[in-house]
């Protein structure tokens, strides 16, 4: 079942270690088929090493497994609910503890726009969303967790900001499928590090104008954009 899935998320859950977004087992990459309203994410505390895309695991929308030899990744429930409740505005998920971004997430500070590789790709600042309270981590932790996402993302867009952070746990990014999700998990591993040397730099430092943002997020991404070759 959804064996060209599988040998997707595989590989986009083997760009983790490669691009120095995970040490050890500490991060998951998902896809999902939304006309099969199921996904595939990578199976729980199983080393890198020894992934093959046989042992990725589908999942449906309510995180029960449909098919796989392992259990799935501990943070399921979270890749499922952003799958449930945004549908095809995203395709991919992936949850690492990269070290800077845990970081801001450790601080529980949202990652402002100080310029222009960080425009590129996220429409404003990375957003952290509040804590789980003691009573939400008790009682359903990582469903818990997509619905924090889910809350801080009130008026936002998930398509123009790809990504966030939880407060006191680490990043959470996404794009139209597993391959650019990773993507937006390496631009915001690389962005919170410039944030972070920037206001050591200059403390008071302020954010990028809000025209400068725009032009370079709208160049790439807005309607008339022309970053780029023409398809």
């Amino acid at each position: 079942m959804l064996e060209e899935l599988k040998q997707k998320v595989y590989e986009a859950n083997m760009d983790l270690p490669k691009l120095g977004l995970v040490v050890f087992t500490w991060g998951n990459a998902s896809e999902a088929d939304h006309d099969k309203g199921l996904f595939v994410i990578k199976p729980s505390g199983v080393d890198y090493d020894a992934l093959t895309p046989e042992s990725m695991v589908v999942c449906d929308f309510d995180g029960n497994v449909v098919e796989g030899d392992y259990n799935p990744s501990s943070d399921t429930a979270t890749h499922a609910w952003l799958y449930k409740q945004w549908g095809t505005k995203i395709g991919g998920v992936v949850h690492t503890h990269s070290n800077c971004a845990v970081a801001w997430a450790q601080a529980g500070r949202s990652i402002p726009c100080y310029g222009t590789t960080h425009a590129d790709y996220f429409y404003g600042e990375i957003p952290c969303m509040r804590g789980l309270t003691e009573q939400e981590i008790e009682e359903a932790y990582e469903l818990n967790t997509g619905k924090v996402i889910e809350e801080g993302f009130q008026g936002l867009d998930p398509k123009a900001v790809p990504g966030c952070l939880v407060r006191n746990h680490g990043p959470f990014s996404w794009g139209k499928d597993a391959a650019q999700a990773v993507y937006h998990a390496k631009v915001m591993e690389e962005v919170a590090l410039m944030a972070l040397r920037t206001e050591n730099l200059l403390e008071g430092v302020q954010p990028a104008p809000q025209y400068l943002l725009d032009k370079h997020y709208m160049r790439k991404h807005g309607p008339n954009a022309y970053y780029g070759q023409a398809k």
